[in-house]
């Protein structure tokens, strides 16, 4: 009998151990699920934070590189206002005098292969461009291709184009080589 006490108080302490053990063991499971989760719930978090904060950052390098190039572009066209009194420096920005649709450049100079003409016409105007030799080729770059030599372009949008005038003759270009340009501005009507 001494011995079957013995006996059920192993097995009594046994068993006691038993759920001790397990019920630790659940305590350790409910808390690993929680951190587990939190874990989760927390990296759920910082990605969707990340991917805002990302977005902020790239709007704002977006924004910083189109302010870059509105900059370059205004110092470009300051530039090329103070070369269109020049007749031997290029780029050259024009500009269409009130009440006169023809804007004539006479004895210009063309130092480099090409000379680039800047202009914002308005929408729905046609744009014609002559010039006296024939050694030179007219052609609209920006914002579209365009060969003058083909007749007028109709201007669809009011942007920066860009007419550039280049030697295309057969022998090798002057050093110095002088020419006159006519840039024609007109309104679709009048064209």
């Amino acid at each position: 009998m001494k011995n079957q006490r013995s006996t059920m108080k192993s097995y009594h302490k046994l068993n006691t151990e038993k759920q001790s053990f397990l019920h630790s063991n659940y305590k350790y499971g409910a808390l690993f699920t929680s951190a587990f989760m939190s874990v989760l719930l927390i990296s759920a978090c910082s990605t969707e934070m990340s991917s805002e904060n990302n977005m902020i950052v790239t709007d704002k390098a977006d924004r910083h590189i189109q302010s870059s190039k509105e900059i370059e572009d205004s110092i470009k066209n300051s530039y090329a206002r103070l070369a269109s009194k020049r007749s031997d420096v290029c780029p050259k920005l024009i500009q269409e005098e009130t009440g006169n649709q023809v804007i004539e450049r006479i004895s210009e100079v063309m130092v480099n292969d090409y000379c680039d003409y800047f202009l914002y016409p308005r929408e729905g105007q046609r744009l014609n461009v002559k010039v006296d030799n024939r050694q030179i080729e007219a052609l609209l770059i920006v914002p579209t291709l365009h060969n003058f030599a083909n007749g007028n372009y109709k201007v669809t949008s009011y942007d920066k184009h860009v007419i550039r005038l280049s030697y295309n003759g057969a022998t090798h270009k002057p050093e110095h080589f002088v020419y006159d340009v006519a840039l024609k501005i007109s309104d679709a009507k009048h064209s």
